[in-house]
């Protein structure tokens, strides 16, 4: 008897294992079918997160909704393409282009983004918290609601450009080109770092969290409009510096 209950026992547990055994090669099966697509081609949804994309030639794609977290895009064109809602967060993307691009909606947050080019694009909405944008040309782009706290934007190109509602706490604006952007209503600068950036000509009146010691370290002329209680420094305006903000090196 001890021995057929020992054998029963053992019959027990090998059909307990087999059991937990086939759920675990199930989720295995799964999580595999669900991986990320490095050689697939562009398209809305498509998963290359983690994927190296860089140096590819793809104007004119459909990538909304795609997840690029943690790709390599450096040196990519995507010149005219739909990024709508994309995840690109933690992507490396020096140099690449997303002139023309719509990328509204899209989270960029804590991107490696030097010299990209922004040019003419839509990112109404989108995340740039805690981006490396330095030097970044973001002439002429859609930028309402754009959300760019903590984000490292020396000498980074607002010419051009709708900030409306944008906001830039704690960012790093040093000698970026603010001149020339539109924005109607408040803005947020709070604990923004403005060292000689250039706010020629700018209507800040209504902007928010800016205090004197940002705006003596900035950049204005005698068509800058302070917030009230503020004053212009008197080194305004500054010298013009050489204009290297897109150049190729």
């Amino acid at each position: 008897m001890t021995g057929f209950n020992y054998g029963r026992s053992l019959q027990r547990r090998i059909l307990a294992a087999a059991a937990m055994t086939v759920p675990l090669l199930i989720a295995g099966a799964s999580g595999a079918a669900f991986a990320a697509d490095c050689r697939g081609g562009p398209q809305p949804g498509a998963d290359w997160s983690g994927c190296k994309k860089s140096m590819l030639v793809i104007p004119g794609s459909q990538l909304d909704n795609a997840n690029l977290a943690k790709a390599d895009l450096s040196f990519t064109d995507f010149r005219g393409s739909s990024l709508k809602s994309a995840d690109i967060e933690k992507a490396k993307m020096i140099r690449a282009s997303f002139a023309e691009a719509d990328l509204q909606d899209a989270n960029l947050s804590r991107v490696e983004a030097y010299r990209v080019n922004f040019n003419g694009s839509t990112a109404n909405g989108a995340k740039f918290t805690n981006a490396e944008v330095q030097r970044a040309d973001f002439r002429g782009a859609k930028l309402r609601d754009a959300d760019f706290t903590k984000a490292e934007l020396g000498r980074a190109d607002f010419r051009g450009a709708d900030i409306t509602g944008s906001r830039f706490t704690m960012a790093n604006l040093a000698r970026a080109r603010v001149a020339g952007a539109a924005f109607s209503g408040p803005i947020d600068f709070d604990n923004a770092f403005l060292l000689l950036t250039r706010l020629d000509g700018v209507d800040l009146s209504a902007a928010t969290g800016l205090v004197q010691e940002q705006i003596n370290l900035a950049c204005g002329d005698n068509k800058t409009k302070l917030p009230p209680g503020l004053t212009a420094p008197a080194h305004w305006p500054c010298a013009d510096e050489v204009d290297d903000s897109n150049d190729p090196d």
